[in-house]
C-alpha cells in the first residue's frame, strides 16, 4: 500500500511539474521598461526592442560609459543602470533568463583594469550574486562577455503572476598605474550596432 501511495505521490509531482520548452510560444510577446535608474542610462539612452521570434530581446545603450585617469571626474570610474522590465508572455508560459551577451567598446592603458558586473532577479526575490568579467590593459578593441546559467541554476518568474524583471548593471574602471593616462570602457552605440541580448529559456504552466 506505501509503495502504492509513493508511486502516485511521484506520477502526481510530475504531471504538475512545469516542463522546460526549447521552442517560445508562437503568441507575441512584450517587453515594457517599467523603471530605470543609474548613471549609465539616464532618461532616454537606454531602448528595448523584442526579437521577431520571441527568442530574446535587447537593451540599446547611448551613453553608458565609465572612465578614470587623466582629468577624467573621480566620481566617473564607475556607471551603472537598474531596469525594471514588464515582461507579458502568453497564457500557459513563463520564462527565465538564460543567457545574455554583453558588448562595447574599450581603451584601457598597461595598468589600467576594467569590469564588467550584472545581475538578475524578478521582483520579490533577492537579488542573485553579481556575474563578473574583468579585462586589463593594454586593451584597446571591442569587448564582449557572455552570462550564461546551466538548467538547474535558472530562476522562472512564477507561473501565473506578473513580476517584474530586474536587471542591474554596471562598468567599473580603474586607472591603475597609468593615472596620468585616460582609460575608458563603454557599453553604448553611437550607431545602435552594439546592444545588449537577453536570451529567455521557456517553461510551459500547468
Amino acid at each position: 500500500m506505501l509503495a502504492l501511495i509513493s508511486a502516485a505521490a511521484v506520477a502526481l509531482a510530475t504531471a504538475a511539474a512545469p516542463s522546460i520548452e526549447n521552442v517560445p510560444p508562437a503568441d507575441h510577446i512584450t517587453v515594457q521598461v517599467v523603471t530605470v535608474n543609474g548613471s549609465g542610462c539616464s532618461q532616454g539612452t537606454a531602448a528595448v526592442a523584442v526579437s521577431s521570434d520571441s527568442t530574446a530581446f535587447t537593451v540599446t545603450y547611448s551613453d553608458y560609459l565609465a572612465a578614470a585617469g587623466g582629468n577624467v571626474r573621480p566620481t566617473d570610474f564607475r556607471k551603472n543602470c537598474q531596469m525594471g522590465l514588464r515582461v507579458r508572455v502568453p497564457h500557459g508560459f513563463t520564462f527565465a533568463i538564460a543567457q545574455v551577451d554583453y558588448r562595447g567598446f574599450a581603451h584601457l592603458a598597461p595598468g589600467a583594469t576594467g569590469t564588467q558586473l550584472a545581475g538578475y532577479y524578478f521582483q520579490g526575490n533577492s537579488e542573485t550574486d553579481r556575474l563578473r568579467h574583468s579585462f586589463g590593459g593594454p586593451f584597446s578593441d571591442n569587448w564582449q562577455t557572455t552570462d550564461l546559467k546551466e538548467v538547474a541554476e535558472l530562476v522562472f518568474a512564477p507561473c501565473g503572476e506578473e513580476r517584474i524583471l530586474n536587471v542591474n548593471t554596471e562598468l567599473r574602471v580603474n586607472a591603475g598605474s597609468s593615472a596620468g593616462t585616460t582609460s575608458f570602457m563603454a557599453m553604448d552605440s553611437a550607431d545602435q550596432s552594439i546592444k545588449t541580448k537577453y536570451r529567455f529559456a521557456w517553461k510551459t504552466c500547468f
